[in-house]
C-alpha cells in the first residue's frame, strides 16, 4: 500500500469512526471520497453512544496495490467518540500500526482529516459522494 494511501486510510477511519451528530443533524455518516479520487469510504453508525465505523469500499485502478486490496471492503475503524461539536477523535490500528486521528466536518459535504504517528502528521480532504 502506498504510504499516502496508508495514511489516508488510517486517518479516514480514525476520524470517521467517531461520535454523534453536529448541530442541525449533519453527521459524517455516508459515502466519502478523497479529493485525489483514489479511494472511497463508507461511514456508518455502529454501536452505542453514536459511535461510527468506516470501511474502505472502492479503489481507483491505479491504487489497487496488493496491500490496498487486502483491506478493501474491511472495517478499518470500529467505533470512536466525539471530541467537540463538529470534531471527532479516535485511534485506529492499521497494518499493525496505531494512529491518532481527528476529523473536522467543515460542512455537510466536506471534511478534513488529520492523523499523527508520533510527531509526523498529515492532513487529507474528503468530499461526500
Amino acid at each position: 500500500m502506498t504510504r499516502t494511501l496508508k495514511w489516508l486510510a488510517a486517518l479516514t477511519f480514525a476520524a470517521l469512526s467517531i461520535g454523534p451528530a453536529l448541530a442541525a443533524g449533519t453527521t459524517p455518516v455516508g459515502s466519502w471520497e478523497v479529493t485525489t479520487g483514489e479511494a472511497r469510504y463508507r461511514v456508518t453508525a455502529c454501536g452505542a453512544g453514536g459511535a461510527l465505523c468506516a470501511k474502505l469500499v472502492w479503489l481507483r485502478s491505479d491504487a489497487k496495490t496488493e496491500d490496498n486490496l487486502a483491506v478493501l471492503n474491511t472495517y478499518i475503524v470500529k467505533g470512536a467518540r466525539p471530541l467537540a461539536a463538529g470534531k471527532w477523535s479516535g485511534n485506529v490500528v492499521f497494518s499493525g500500526h496505531s494512529y491518532d486521528g481527528t476529523m473536522t466536518l467543515v460542512s455537510k459535504n466536506f471534511m478534513t482529516l488529520k492523523g499523527c504517528s508520533g510527531i509526523l502528521c498529515q492532513t487529507f480532504e474528503l468530499t461526500r459522494i
